[in-house]
């Protein structure tokens, strides 16, 4: 009869033993400890002010209070060789960012750009808030469109100023995905883009050509086509994507000091998206 314990070795048990030991020390050092006192607002990269930090952790602390719904910002200036979603993913766990059964946290992870590295951002969703904040809205709308643009400039408080409001008003329903959505596809598509120059300039020659081939009088054509054109695309510009996109500006404002109470072990299940640049 074979002995089961004849391959059982002490030192080889103890060895194991150390190295789970030094691994998990190593683990907890790749990742920022919970802060104390509680924020939401931690800039490890040290790429906000005070003030610029003072007024975020304002904004988001505000809406915690209204809503229960928590909005943390981690900024870090190494990923440890992680993937920027699988660190998103693990340190909301390990901080528990929102509320215990409601699973209502958001975290926005920044590791900014520098000469040698690129810069990733990634906007990690908790269970409960998957189904408000789509991972299609995530990436090809919040960040291509409100935080990616400030952060190419190198303005990191713009990006995420216009990434949480957009975030808060989402996730206190004063819109809802699609009308998000919609609202992006229009200021891409606005009177100041050059493709619908090319288009607009297209239709006009055509218009013209046409009044030229069957000897129309003058070129009321193609006068007509111009305006119709311009009627067409007239209300589609910019300014309107702005006051739509700035709708939630009553939470922001102040650089004081802030009560947030701390996170309340909320749970991710891979919701979110990320970008670089």
């Amino acid at each position: 009869m074979i002995n089961r314990y004849k391959f059982f070795s002490p030192r080889l048990f103890l060895l194991v033993l150390t190295i789970l030991f030094i691994q998990n020390l190593t683990a907890q050092d790749e990742f920022p400890q919970r802060p104390e006192p509680p924020r939401l607002v931690n800039d490890f990269a040290g790429i906000l002010s005070p003030e610029q930090k003072g007024a975020l952790e304002n904004k988001l602390d505000q809406f915690n209070e209204k809503t229960s719904t928590q909005i943390a910002i981690v900024t870090i200036s190494d990923l440890k060789g992680y993937d920027k979603a699988d660190y998103s993913f693990r340190l909301a766990e390990k901080w528990g960012i929102g509320q215990k059964g409601k699973n209502n946290g958001i975290l926005i992870l920044v590791k900014p750009k520098t000469e040698t590295s690129r810069g990733e951002v990634f906007i990690a969703v908790g269970y409960g808030l998957e189904g408000v904040v789509p991972d299609v809205v995530a990436k090809s709308a919040i960040i291509e469109h409100e935080i990616l643009p400030a952060f190419r400039q190198g303005d990191y408080y713009s990006g995420l100023d216009r990434g949480t409001s957009v975030l808060i008003s989402l996730t206190a329903g004063e819109y809802t995905a699609d009308q998000y959505m919609k609202a992006t596809g229009k200021k891409s598509v606005g009177i100041g883009g050059i493709g619908i120059i090319i288009i607009i300039l297209v239709i006009v020659f055509l218009f013209n050509r046409g009044s030229n081939n069957y000897h129309s009088i003058g070129s009321q054509p193609g006068f007509w086509g111009t305006l119709l054109l311009m009627n067409m695309f007239g209300g589609r510009g910019g300014d309107s994507w702005d006051d739509f996109s700035r709708g939630s500006g009553g939470f922001g404002g102040g650089s004081g000091g802030s009560d947030f109470g701390g996170f309340g072990g909320g749970s991710f299940g891979g919701g979110g998206a990320g970008g670089s640049w």
